[in-house]
């Protein structure tokens, strides 16, 4: 069995970190509830508000990734179309086209996965867009820069998102691999 000492350590920090986020959190929404901010300090606490968000963001896929890591990531599997998955990362910049098919996963943790990768092939790619095409169990993300591939395939660590989205792919059954600018995920 692993040692699983870090991924309990950081699990611990994560759920730590949770409480002083909401206060943050709480305190920028109440400040703004009151009408009683000018222009500029109303944009301050809405930008703090929006970082404590993004926090937030980071400290659950942290945990996650301790949960994976120390095999102890079971989330809710039911029956759910390769299509719906897809799309359920909601972005302006991902298109999705094709022919989806049934599989048993996790549809909140695997279409949050396909659309992290999604995000960093943008992001790493400096594309300004990404199409999903949905064959079946097989997904295939283009255009995918070769700047982008070491960053989405998780070769290069420079996204926690990315990570993640692979090490759940992964810890749910999935592969993924890169060929022909585009990223291939079978489910």
């Amino acid at each position: 069995m692993p040692d699983e000492r870090l991924p309990r350590l950081v699990e611990l920090a994560c759920h730590d970190l949770r409480t002083p986020l909401a206060t943050i959190s709480g305190f920028a929404k109440t400040l703004t509830r009151t009408g009683e901010l000018n222009d500029r300090d109303a944009h301050f606490v809405e930008v703090i508000d929006e970082a404590a968000g993004q926090l937030a963001v980071l400290v659950d896929l942290l945990a996650q990734a301790a949960r994976i890591e120390s095999g102890r990531y079971a989330p809710p599997v039911a029956e759910v179309d390769t299509m719906e998955l897809a799309r359920a990362f909601v972005d302006e910049r991902i298109t999705v086209e094709g022919a989806g098919l049934p599989v048993e996963t996790s549809r909140d943790a695997v279409g949050s996965a396909l659309g992290l990768l999604a995000v960093a092939a943008i992001r790493f790619g400096e594309v300004p867009a990404v199409s999903w095409r949905v064959r079946g169990r097989e997904l295939a993300l283009s255009p995918l820069a070769p700047a982008a591939e070491p960053v989405v395939t998780g070769a290069t660590p420079r996204d926690l998102g990315a990570l993640v989205a692979r090490m759940t792919i992964e810890a749910l059954g999935g592969a993924i691999s890169v060929g022909y600018g585009s990223l291939a995920v079978q489910l």
